[in-house]
């Protein structure tokens, strides 16, 4: 538990509220996506609805990112860059929201279809979202973090696809990254033991091919090695004795995005 905060009541409170910002403005997104606007319409759309609900677009300027949101199309894992990017039919895009309320964080991402796309793309993004599906439904006071990763690794794998080592989830409240950190492979009954109040977040990066990434000279875009698709979801989650609540459980289901509904 070194460095591990439990949160209080009033904590869970306030990430919530963030957390329900974020998951809001995650699902405008899914309404606006279109081929033909650009990666920069997103981020520009993202700033503005943030701001106008008195809040502040976490990845903005965070060490030295240059957008409010991260887009990331295709072969790109996470912290894609919104730029002049124009998406096409047959591309899929994770967006990752994250807003900052009354001083805390919530953090959200899920990865949307653009019009028609192929059966590969369809595939390794429905194995992303019922991976973090999987994940959450391990999560309770008493289980450890290696039961996450394991329920994920288990599954995408048993699907053909691979987990992204690279990057992790992680606590999340007052700042934007805390401990503990969130792998999303591993073995059952390993890692840190969960205990109630604990919040963090759980963000599987699934890979069509293998789990080797690469990071561009731009410091932030991170590719698959092989070219291959890569998918995501996020939520921001907070352990109670008998499971757990998504903070960023969405309003109404996504457009665009999730074959169910969450």
């Amino acid at each position: 538990m070194r460095n591990v905060t439990l949160k209080t009541v009033k904590e869970v409170a306030g990430i919530r509220a963030a957390s329900q910002l974020a998951a809001d403005t995650l699902c405008k997104v899914g309404e606006m996506l279109r081929a033909g606007i650009t990666t920069e319409d997103i981020n520009r759309f993202v700033h503005e609805d943030t701001v106008r609900r008195g809040a502040i677009p976490a990845p903005l300027n965070y060490h030295g990112f240059p957008k409010s949101v991260c887009t990331s199309v295709n072969d790109v894992v996470c912290h894609g860059i919104p730029g002049p990017y124009v998406l096409k039919n047959g591309d899929i895009i994770n967006v990752d929201v994250t807003t900052i309320f009354e001083g805390f964080f919530g953090d959200t991402s899920a990865t949307f279809f653009i019009g028609d796309v192929s059966d590969e793309a369809r595939h390794v993004t429905e194995v992303s979202r019922k991976s973090l599906d999987l994940a959450i439904g391990v999560v309770k006071e008493g289980a450890r973090l290696g039961d996450i990763g394991a329920a994920i690794q288990e599954y995408a794998e048993g699907q053909g696809c691979s987990v992204v080592r690279q990057f992790v989830g992680h606590g999340i409240g007052r700042t934007f990254h805390e401990e503990p950190q969130v792998p999303h492979y591993g073995k059952r009954g390993t890692g840190l033991r969960l205990k109630a109040g604990m919040v963090f977040t759980i963000e599987p990066m699934i890979n069509l091919g293998t789990y080797g990434v690469r990071v561009l000279a731009d410091k932030w875009t991170a590719v698959t090695e092989d070219g291959k698709l890569s998918a995501q979801f996020e939520h921001t989650i907070v352990v109670t004795k008998t499971g757990c609540e998504v903070l960023t459980k969405r309003p109404r289901p996504l457009v665009g995005s999730e074959v169910f509904a969450g």
